[in-house]
């Protein structure tokens, strides 16, 4: 038993002995804080769209066409390199008939994926600092050869303008209340009964999300292809709750506990140099595979997970349209 596992036991049994559900839900917030200035991103997020997240008003008669959209991960720069290992990325399109113009709907890290994924250990802070904020991005028009050169761009069913509308409203109170980016699914095993710990909350998921809104809202939906969708899963044991901030990197009983966190996540610290590059890749080899330990960072919460193999798999699955 890990050292601090003692502590984190005791801490655990004094917040109550509520059990657990799976997967843990997602935590949602009554509005989106401020971004820290710490965080900048390589490339700017929603350029060409509404700062303020708005989404244009349609008339009642209008006739939407809806689009699935999906193309390799930063195809604009490396092509259809990503695309090869499944890795993509999803969006919606919609076409107006009253307005004559073109939409694209998509949600993504306000930072990229990395600073997502790992936080940046800062010298003057004890705690890592992350910047996982992900959002929705709406924009006038829909660049048809970035998404249909090497990926998906089909048209999947029809909406009217109140229902657009409708949806619209929704997609601006999630994209407030849900906030932060998750780029990992842990679950036990590969199985289909294995049981999930956690879900990811990223771009497929924004989609899905939308697809059953608008099939609520009646808008029948359908693809002449396979939907098919990437999913990055950790596969582990039943996950160990840690605590979050304060609980950990602020109590000096759990100094072990924040040292090993701290030495975890910097093996994934950005910028580094090809030579630390190799050797990063073998630490977190040692750690992942040979120690079977990894942290994730889940409702700005830490747990452990004590992995099993295959530890972490990438796959490109059939999620049908609602």
């Amino acid at each position: 038993m890990r050292r601090w596992a003692a502590v984190v036991f005791l801490n655990v049994f004094l917040q109550g002995a509520a059990e657990q559900r799976w997967p843990v839900p997602y935590r949602r917030f009554e509005r989106r804080p401020a971004v820290d200035s710490y965080c900048e991103a390589l490339y700017p997020f929603c350029p060409t769209g509404d700062q303020d997240g708005r989404i244009p008003y349609m008339r009642s008669g209008d006739v939407i066409s809806v689009y699935r959209l999906q193309t390799p991960v930063w195809e604009f720069r490396y092509g259809d390199l990503l695309g090869k290992l499944h890795i993509m990325h999803d969006g919606i399109g919609f076409s107006s008939s009253d307005r004559g113009s073109n939409y694209t709907m998509e949600w993504y890290e306000l930072f990229q994926l990395g600073n997502c994924t790992f936080p940046h250990l800062r010298p003057n802070m004890y705690a890592p600092f992350w910047c996982n904020q992900g959002a929705a991005c709406f924009f006038e028009g829909i660049d048809d050869e970035h998404w249909s050169q090497n990926g998906t761009l089909e048209k999947i069913g029809e909406l009217t303008g109140d229902q657009f509308n409708a949806m619209a409203q929704w997609v601006q109170n999630d994209n407030e209340t849900g906030i932060y980016y998750e780029t990992w699914t842990v679950r036990s095993d590969p199985s289909p009964n294995a049981t999930v710990w956690f879900e990811s909350y990223d771009c497929s998921q924004f989609v899905h999300r939308t697809y059953k809104k608008l099939a609520e809202l009646g808008v029948k939906l359908s693809s002449k292809t396979q939907t098919n969708y990437t999913k990055i899963y950790l596969y582990s044991g039943e996950p160990v709750y840690l605590g979050n901030d304060s609980d950990i990197f602020g109590q000096p009983a759990l100094k072990n506990l924040a040292m090993d966190i701290r030495k975890f996540y910097r093996t994934f610290r950005p910028h580094q140099s090809f030579p630390d590059i190799v050797i990063s890749l073998m630490e977190a080899f040692e750690t992942v595979v040979l120690e079977k330990s990894f942290y994730i960072y889940y409702n700005f919460e830490y747990w452990h997970l004590p992995m099993k193999p295959p530890y972490v798999q990438i796959t490109y699955e059939e999620i049908p349209l609602p």
